[in-house]
């Protein structure tokens, strides 16, 4: 599959942070969808469909955590890029909880991640 015909699902509650991923993703020729708010994830995911899902996993309403347990309950396909402005032990500790429960295909960055980390994430 070629970046011009993936979708990616960016959640972030850094709309700075949602606009540049979209930016860059675009410019790849991806189709993309953005949230602020990860309450509307599930809804958006299931009417979306994603080949890729970028998500923050300090969020106010539901963090990461909460958003990898529903995708591993629903035997999601996508792959996972996990990013964090916080520390990166946080993020790779949600990799291998998300690994061991059948989520294999993860990614983690910190932020601020380079256009040419972005890219090759989504490549």
């Amino acid at each position: 599959m070629t970046s011009a015909n993936k979708k990616l699902l960016v959640v972030d509650d850094e709309p700075d942070f949602c606009v540049f991923v979209s930016h860059v993703a675009k410019e790849m020729g991806c189709l993309v969808k953005t949230l602020t708010d990860s309450r509307r994830f599930r809804a958006c995911y299931e009417a979306f469909d994603p080949d890729i899902v970028m998500l923050d996993m300090v969020m106010p309403e539901q963090d990461g955590f909460e958003v990898i347990d529903w995708l591993v309950e629903k035997k999601s396909g996508a792959r996972v890029v996990l990013v964090t402005g916080y520390n990166p032990h946080y993020a790779k500790s949600a990799q291998i909880q998300a690994a061991a429960r059948g989520l294999s295909e993860i990614k983690t960055f910190t932020k601020p991640i380079s256009i040419r980390k972005l890219r090759a994430a989504l490549s």
